[in-house]
């Protein structure tokens, strides 16, 4: 019966040389009896090449309902990479009918290697967190609770959500103004929500880089610039002591008269009560560092419709003189003392259910209220009094004041900072005013979040999902797609299960076109061997693009298939020149290997030809480069010689242009000029690099005619899907 290993490592452990074991569950096609037996040595756990973890770890990949395995392999290849195995429904993916490649469809059993990362933001950026304050985009760890935005009935409002990933780069930054003097710093790739939708900081209005970005004018979706919290120095201190006793707190001295005595006793008291533990904590805190010590306790333990009540006090003398001296009216309070004095108010006798209202019967409280609000910039109206002689201090400004107090002051009662389904509708001043390139790279920041969205300095700012095999993933954009890589295990025989239904009409199948099926974990893993026999049983025309040679490990599987059904090979090699191979693709076997697995294949009567991509002006485009390479493809046999120009879509622009500054400084003007106009080299300049190629008298290979120079480019809304590889 054939098997599939359930991964789980037994046997030796790391440090003893020896073969795993693996847990083994039937497969979905072991009723099959022409299935050859090749699981039971496909997933083999190497016991000397995995990192003893202990519990076998797993995790929880959005879209997947059942839980990832996750594997980290002893290697030097991959010491810092986890693999996260999972079942997968379907295997076969197919291609969008617009698009240019000469296939419709694609199988592709591991998620991961490109390059098409996008970075958003500065690290200063503050983010709005779900208990009101803020806090920098760099801070942020994965977990923390943020608030988000989602479309409810006619409107955006805000709602809580999770940091699901975080990550950073260098990237080229820009920065946006807006009419309230809010600054952004951002990528050119990032997105901002506005009035007319989302919209990234910089575009075109006309060719390759067309697409929605902002303009002068344009308005931002949010409720204005966040505000610095106030520092907790001894005047807020103060003014917190003054608000909050004098709006909650019980402080006198009593008398009475003791019989047998002339003189009365004095009995001094202060206590301060209250539900919410944040504020009471922030009080003792403030107290013991000005010299008064309390005693905590139950005040009331609390009911069904109740909460408990805690308390502080003490009846010592100076202790009370001093409480006195602290809540003192100052004769000419400080910004810092009023912003302490409203937080303390607002812990007190404050409500935020929509609006800021802070109640109280004491018309000398109340001024004090007003004359603070005032002297800070807020607008306030006088409400009541009511049948018991309340009277309320209110806000006006709508949400956009409600959070400049809530940042400004700082109370500590978190509950009454709630905004969750309130809408995003503000007066805010949110027009761009200006948006300026800073003309230097920054490390700047991105998160994923369960909305798609963040609260970026009070606008809405959307998660960068760039590389298209992770986006529903959870995975960050940054080195996740390098160092977190999905597995289909069971690949092999979903693939014999699709290819087997009735409604599958035998079309040609390309491997290798996103990432490629023979990375390094293929060799630990062997997922290939069972997708090729798959199309051999079913005799289905198939094809391969790799820059491995490992691909050869399956020649007779592959001289099988050539028997029943056509197969051809192509090995992608951008260079022979070793200075260029390291410096742009320094992870990826040599090239001269990859010229011997072309030779070998096209021996073994696989037709194999080769594959120049991408040619770069002035890395790997010389004679004295293409030349060597053209002759040896040549002699190695070669049944095609296909070569695409860099192209640069979008955000692998940025990237491109990052690694440039770097490390061939000299390149930047040149690839300025080649691609100011959008992601295609100029014409002229492809034509010039597809006639370095044509010298070789070989045709291109036949399965990828699409992706040559002298073909039409297409469309932006119809970018090449995996005609040129990654250039890292």
């Amino acid at each position: 019966m054939r098997l599939l290993a359930g991964l789980t490592q037994s046997g030796p452990r790391r440090g003893n040389v020896g073969v795993g074991t693996a847990r083994l569950v039937p497969c979905l096609c072991s009723d099959r009896p022409h299935a050859r037996s090749v699981c039971e040595h496909v997933f083999v756990r190497w016991s000397n090449l995995e990192i003893d973890h202990g519990e076998e770890e797993e995790a929880r990949l959005l879209g997947y309902r059942d839980p990832a395995v996750v594997r980290r392999f002893d290697a030097p290849e991959v010491l810092d990479v986890r693999f996260y195995e999972i079942r997968a429904k379907s295997a076969l993916n197919k291609v969008p009918k617009a698009s240019k490649m000469p296939f419709r469809w694609t199988i592709n059993p591991y998620r991961g290697c490109t390059h098409a990362c996008l970075y958003c933001v500065g690290g200063e950026t503050p983010v709005l967190m779900a208990d009101g304050r803020h806090k920098p985009i760099r801070t942020l760890r994965v977990g923390d609770e943020i608030y988000g935005t989602e479309r409810r009935g006619r409107y955006r409002r805000y709602v809580r959500t999770r940091v699901l990933a975080h990550w950073a780069a260098v990237k080229p930054a820009y920065r946006i103004v807006l009419d309230d003097d809010t600054e952004l710093i951002a990528s050119g790739d990032h997105r901002f929500l506005t009035r007319r939708g989302w919209k990234h900081v910089t575009g075109s209005q006309q060719g390759r880089d067309r697409r929605p970005h902002l303009t002068l004018g344009n308005s931002l979706l949010g409720s204005g610039r966040f505000e610095t919290g106030p520092r907790h120095s001894d005047d807020y201190e103060r003014g917190y002591l003054c608000g909050i006793v004098r709006g909650d707190g019980t402080l006198g001295s009593y008398s009475y008269d003791r019989p047998g005595r002339t003189s009365p006793a004095l009995v001094h008291r202060f206590r301060l009560a209250l539900a919410d533990g944040e504020a009471l904590a922030r009080a003792e805190r403030y107290l013991f560092a000005c010299g008064v010590y309390t005693t905590p306790f139950a005040f009331h333990a609390g009911s069904g419709r109740t909460r408990p009540v805690h308390a502080i006090r003490t009846q010592a003398r100076s202790q009370c003189e001093r409480v006195h001296e602290l809540i003192r009216w100052p004769m000419s309070p400080s910004d810092e003392w009023r912003k302490g004095f409203l937080a303390g108010i607002f812990d007190a006798e404050g409500s935020g259910n929509g609006v800021i209202r802070i109640s109280n019967k004491n018309e000398s409280i109340l001024r004090w209220i007003e004359s603070c609000t005032d002297g800070l910039g807020f607008r306030t109206v006088r409400e009541g009094p009511n049948s018991t002689g309340v009277q309320n201090v209110r806000l006006r400004g709508g949400l956009r004041e409600r959070l400049r107090f809530f940042h400004l002051v700082d109370p500590a009662i978190r509950r009454k900072l709630d905004i969750e389904g309130m809408a995003l509708k503000s007066d805010a001043r949110t027009a761009v005013a200006s948006i300026e390139p800073l003309g230097t790279a920054m490390r700047l920041y991105d998160i994923t979040t369960g909305t798609g969205d963040f609260i970026a300095n009070v606008v809405v700012s959307h998660n960068c999902f760039a590389r298209p095999t992770h986006t529903y993933l959870d995975f960050n954009a940054g080195r996740d797609f390098e160092r977190e890589i999905v597995v289909k295990v069971n690949a092999p025989e979903v693939v014999r299960a699709e290819l087997a239904r009735p409604s599958w009409t035998g079309e040609h199948v390309a491997m290798g076109t996103n990432t490629d099926p023979y990375q390094w974990v293929e060799s630990r893993y062997k997922l290939m061997p069972g997708i090729w026999e798959a199309m051999r049983d079913a005799g289905n025309p198939c094809s391969i693009l790799t820059k491995s040679p490992l691909l050869l490990r399956d020649i007779e599987l592959m001289k099988q298939i050539a028997q029943v059904t056509q197969i051809h090979a192509n090995l992608s090699i951008p260079t022979l020149d070793a200075k260029a191979w390291r410096a742009t693709e320094p992870h990826t076997p040599h090239p001269r290997a990859r010229l011997e697995a072309v030779a070998e294949l096209n021996r073994a009567g696989i037709p194999t030809g080769v594959l120049i991509a991408p040619l770069m002006p002035g890395i790997n485009d010389a004679p004295e480069q293409i030349e060597p390479l053209l002759e040896a493809a040549a002699e190695a046999g070669a049944t095609g010689i296909g070569g695409i120009a860099l192209h640069l879509r979008g955000e692998v622009k940025q990237l491109f242009f990052d690694w440039l500054r770097a490390c061939r400084p000299d390149l930047v003007e040149r690839y300025e000029q080649l691609y100011a106009r959008g992601a295609y080299a100029p014409q002229q300049e492809r034509r010039r690099l597809s006639a370095l190629l044509r010298v070789a008298g070989i045709p291109p290979p036949s399965r990828f005619e699409a992706g040559r120079d002298d073909a039409p480019a297409p469309s932006r809304s119809d970018p090449p899907q995996g005609a040129q590889d990654s250039l890292f």
